[in-house]
């Protein structure tokens, strides 16, 4: 009887643990390209725009700037522009909850209710994307001009003594007027909601819906009982998507709105104008703190786990 004390055992696949390492490696270099992406147009504009904001208000474009960690710039930006700052948060609030009602309607009537027709309707909700941004929103400079036929619609339905009553608008134009604004955002962001209600409720197996009914359900009460629940990832998704592009949007409050109606873009863009790069940098910085912080609190409060 032979002895095996004392050998080795032999690696039934030799260059195995070269193998395993291999392909350990194979994902790092497969998100090489994204990562480099991410840091040459993420990272680094981040970490300037940081520097920008702490620049010395003293400077100037003839003299240039120096980094001296002056964070007073934040709260003098703050304190001379938190009227837009406020008010671009409350028109990209207004746009995506019109956006959330009108988007869920649409997508829903496309998932469940489109047939055959279901890819055509798609393409005619991104269809406006082959356009230019700035066109689209020009064009409701001629929907809201003061002789077309939607303020007379308004004027004879008394619908404008409503939208007086909200202050979303000052007399009898809508040109000019916050409701203009909010319906530029509304119209150029609708899309960004559409798109992923879709694909949440496309998901949705309809048998569970159907279930519902044969339990007695009414259609409201198997609605927020079983469609919306289910729908929340999309809902989440639809409104980041909206929300955050509305909030820093400056185009439709240039075209559509009046000096009253400026939002934080529209600051932003004219102190960068002007080389005043440290008011411009700390506003930009005030923003994207503000809305990441929305975004959390939006994402933790709905309880979206889907979603990662």
């Amino acid at each position: 009887m032979t002895s095996t004390a004392g050998v080795a055992p032999v690696d039934p696949h030799p260059g195995g643990s070269t193998t395993r390492r291999g392909r350990r490696l194979t994902g790092y270099w497969l998100i090489l390209p994204a990562a480099l992406w991410l840091a040459l147009f993420f990272v680094v504009p981040f970490f300037t725009l940081i520097s920008t904001s702490l620049y010395d208000p003293t400077g100037s474009i003839e003299t240039g700037y120096q980094v001296t960690g002056h964070v007073q710039n934040f709260a003098d930006a703050f304190g001379q522009y938190k009227q837009e700052l406020g008010r671009s948060l409350l028109y990209a609030g207004i746009a995506t909850l019109v956006c959330l009602v009108i988007g869920y309607v649409l997508a829903y009537a496309i998932a469940f209710k489109a047939g055959r027709y279901k890819n055509l309707m798609l393409v005619l909700v991104i269809a406006p994307f082959f356009t230019s941004f700035l066109l689209r929103t020009l064009s409701w400079k001629l929907i809201l001009a003061d002789d077309g036929f939607v303020v007379d619609f308004a004027r004879q339905t008394h619908l404008i003594d409503l939208l007086q009553l909200l202050q979303l608008v000052d007399g009898e134009r809508l040109l000019q007027t916050p409701f203009a604004v909010i319906a530029g955002l509304t119209y150029n962001f609708l899309p960004f909601m559409v798109l992923p209600l879709y694909a949440s409720l496309e998901k949705i197996d309809v048998r569970l819906i159907e279930a519902s009914s044969d339990l007695y359900a009414s259609p409201a009460k198997g609605f927020f009982k079983v469609t919306w629940p289910l729908s929340l990832p999309g809902v989440v998704a639809g409104t980041l998507l909206t929300f955050i592009p509305a909030a820093g949007d400056f185009i439709n409050a240039e075209l559509l709105g009046s000096p009253n109606e400026r939002m934080v873009g529209n600051s932003i863009q004219s102190l960068f104008d002007i080389g005043d790069y440290a008011a411009a940098g700390a506003l930009s910085v005030m923003l994207m703190a503000i809305i990441v912080a929305l975004v959390l609190v939006w994402v933790r409060t709905s309880g979206t786990e889907d979603l990662v």
